[in-house]
């Protein structure tokens, strides 16, 4: 066996979604629409005698920012893979902010642990465990389908088996967060669910475009936006860039070419580009 696995996962942000409830996590999920972005999440896992994690954030440096002990949803997967870790998950972009690292710091926790104690899970059985994982923490509905592959995903269905249309994109998307937004709040709360069936475009993106186009209209019917937000827009609005809230994240991305500069007035611009793949295995070493 392997003494430590390294695993990286792409994050997600997601335009536009509606939730679908089924009988089970496996059939708990969202259709929608988002970005699967080249920026994500790197785990390293070890044997352990107990299960442990450490989240850190590192700047454009590499300096640690941040630092965080525990994650409920990834020593749940653990512990439902008879496993014990210890795990460190690295990420660049703001946590919670509607990048979908709780998604990618499960798929790549998983893949790594996968091939670290030699369990022989195929890469749907992972994402299956990943989304499980979200599902019963309420962090997340379809970031995990998504993150399996790359490109614009519109998820025409729940869970990860579900048919996943991807469009290659080449054009940037620019970010910025205004801070984090508790995704279990909105997911957990009935009348923003509701507001968010109401709201959903039930058709895929054509373009980068289209899908900022139907990601506004629905972050303005769902009741979403908020006041912060709302002075984001309202600052693209004015210079004629296209622009949305990440969903679920109280943020913005936008995309052309003056986004980055119109952004930049609210704070720190991420300039993101649409991942080719889906999460992967980068070393194990014995």
């Amino acid at each position: 066996m392997v003494e430590t696995a390294v695993a990286f996962s792409p994050g997600h942000i997601s335009g536009y979604f509606r939730r679908v409830d089924g009988s089970s996590p496996a059939a708990t999920g969202s259709v929608g629409a988002g970005v699967v972005i080249d920026d994500g999440v790197r785990a390293t896992v070890s044997a352990a005698d107990t299960v442990r994690v450490l989240i850190r954030r590192r700047d454009g440096t590499g300096a640690v920012v941040e630092r965080t002990d525990g994650s409920p949803p990834v020593e749940y997967a653990l512990k439902r893979l008879g496993v014990r870790a210890a795990v460190v998950t690295d990420c660049r972009l703001p946590i919670g902010a509607g990048f979908g690292l709780s998604a990618a710091a499960l798929l790549a926790t998983i893949t790594a642990a996968n091939h670290l104690f030699d369990l022989g899970m195929p890469g749907e059985e992972v994402a299956a465990r990943a989304h499980e994982a979200e599902v019963v923490h309420c962090t997340g509905l379809g970031d995990v389908a998504a993150c399996q592959g790359g490109g614009l995903a519109c998820r025409r269905g729940p869970g990860i088996g579900a048919e996943i249309v991807r469009i290659p994109l080449r054009e940037p998307l620019y970010a910025v967060t205004l801070g984090p937004l508790p995704t279990a709040s909105v997911l957990s709360s009935p009348d923003a669910m509701e507001r968010v069936t109401a709201a959903f475009p039930d058709r895929c993106p054509t373009d980068l475009e289209d899908f900022v186009g139907l990601s506004r209209t629905f972050a303005e019917r769902s009741g979403l936006v908020s006041p912060g937000v709302r002075g984001v827009l309202r600052a693209c609005d004015r210079e004629g860039v296209p622009a949305s809230m990440t969903m679920l994240g109280n943020g913005v991305f936008a995309c052309g070419s003056s986004a980055g500069r119109v952004l930049s007035a609210f704070g720190e611009v991420f300039v993101l580009r649409a991942a080719r793949r889906g999460v992967r295995l980068l070393e194990g070493c014995g």
